[in-house]
């Protein structure tokens, strides 16, 4: 669980030092949670949108000029729609801590619901391959496609799960393995360019990946090496699953080419400064299998199965 609320303060776990240390950050104020966002101190599109939500609470119990906070903690990271979208109920509720709790509990329910309805695509020895991570770290519950991959282990349908590393973060090597491994799940990390190897030698049954942001026409934004996995994945046959929650599709957003891509410091890649970072990529609606969610698992054509299902 990476969010605490106790005190008065957010407790946050600092995934930034995981796996070597379990230590964590403290935040009483709005500007507080807005640095543990931009550091990504916390990550994961659901949970900076509960973290932000707590951000708003801690803001309007400290006095803190209500808006102001919102809009701080609304401009951290531009590319995961679930931060906008839990800022603002934030900021409209009478109580906003009440609304950050109660997001929280329903996002553990989605959590849940996910997780059973993508372990139904799985069958028994299914090899999976993962990007990123979309575990209990990433969401407050469960997790989006992590929360899949734990189903499926649990009814004997999955027997190993490849982890990309996820550079230049590793979010892969360092998150994904670390819940992995406490579940019991057996996984081997690999190198991203390893990935188009192991389909071509028939050793990738499926991929599962989360989402930042989905578009109304179901265009899927997700860290950055997601696009190509799609695109390998179409060339070999395997199966490509996006694990989302409703509250990550941007009916507002027409397609991917509106999706805001957030830029990292270029020393995240490099330390002389002449990387290039872009923190997510765009998968077209075209490779995407399915989209699942906690009230159905969505199907092309996707504009019309998102507008259903939005309704």
């Amino acid at each position: 669980m990476p969010l605490r609320f106790q005190d008065g303060e957010l407790l946050v776990l600092d995934q930034r030092l995981l796996p070597d240390e379990e230590q964590w950050v403290r935040c009483r104020t709005s500007e507080d949670v807005a640095e543990c966002i931009r550091s990504m101190a916390v990550r994961g599109a659901p949970a900076i949108g509960l973290a932000a939500a707590y951000g708003v609470a801690l803001a309007a119990h400290g006095g803190e000029d209500v808006n102001a906070a919102a809009e701080l903690l609304r401009g951290t990271r531009p590319t995961a729609v679930n931060l906008a979208w839990a800022v603002d109920q934030a900021a409209e509720a009478a109580d906003a801590l009440a609304l950050a709790e109660r997001l929280h509990a329903e996002q553990r329910d989605a959590d849940r619901r996910m997780a059973e309805l993508g372990a139904d695509r799985f069958a028994e020895g299914d090899r999976a391959l993962t990007h990123c991570n979309t575990g209990p770290l990433a969401t407050g519950g469960l997790g989006t496609a992590g929360g899949v991959l734990r189903a499926a282990w649990e009814r004997d349908r999955l027997a190993q799960v490849w982890v990309d590393e996820t550079r230049p973060r590793l979010q892969g090597a360092r998150l994904t393995a670390w819940e992995l491994s406490k579940a019991g799940i057996p996984f081997k990390v690999i190198a991203d360019s390893v990935a188009g190897g192991l389909m071509a030698r028939g050793l990738v049954d499926r991929i599962v990946v989360g989402a930042d942001r989905i578009a109304a026409n179901g265009d899927v934004a997700n860290k950055v090496g997601t696009y190509p996995l799609a695109v390998l994945a179409e060339r070999h046959g395997v199966p490509f699953y996006v694990a989302a929650p409703l509250s990550t599709i941007d009916p507002d957003t027409p397609s991917g080419e509106e999706i805001p891509i957030e830029e990292r410091a270029p020393e995240e890649v490099t330390p002389d400064g002449h990387g290039f970072n872009p923190a997510f990529d765009v998968t077209p609606a075209e490779l995407v299998t399915a989209v699942i969610t906690e009230a159905g698992i969505l199907e092309p054509p996707y504009e019309k199965s998102i507008a259903r299902l939005r309704g």
